[in-house]
């Protein structure tokens, strides 16, 4: 069985990994710039079949991509503010105005389709609080169609990672 999850191809529906693939995961979810080298020193496997992993999980779209976290205080982006959007009408198309409109604010760094009350909830970051307020009444709700916005500030962060665990 082993043999085969490492001959077989991943797909992009259903990627097939197994425990030498998930431990170059989680080493690179803790440090996108570590080597190969160090990878394969970490794993107990050489250089290449490492590499040859790596590019099969990024051509299958497992790595999706490599980032440089910030600390968002430390570049004049100190406010984070939660965003819960509710839309007047829902339909394909209003949805599509609306997720094209968010596309092209810079300050929102993340935007969710959910369930409930709301639509969407987008994180928006901001140098401060005149900034969310131009942002608010200057662009987000001059977006087409929004029917409601609900603002959360956000105080202090208490947990915030990007590392999956297996």
């Amino acid at each position: 069985m082993k043999k085969m999850l490492q001959t077989e191809k991943l797909t992009a529906g259903s990627p097939l990994l197994d425990d030498k693939d998930l431990a170059i995961l989680k080493l690179l979810q803790q440090n996108a710039r570590i080597t190969v080298r160090e990878i394969s020193d970490a794993i107990h496997l050489s250089t290449t079949p490492v590499h040859e992993r790596i590019k099969r999980m990024e051509d299958a779209g497992v790595i999706k991509q490599y980032a440089t976290l910030l600390d968002h205080s430390k570049v004049k982006k100190g406010l984070m503010v939660i965003c819960y959007v509710s839309l007047r009408q829902h339909n394909k198309t209003a949805g599509a105005k609306f997720i094209k409109a968010i596309m092209e604010m810079n300050e929102v760094t993340e935007c969710y389709n959910i369930s409930g009350d709301f639509d969407f909830m987008l994180k928006v970051m901001v140098e401060n609080m005149d900034a969310y307020y131009d942002f608010h009444v200057n662009r987000l709700s001059e977006a087409e169609n929004i029917g409601n916005v609900q603002s959360v500030f956000v105080m202090g962060i208490v947990k915030q990672t990007h590392e999956l665990i297996f």
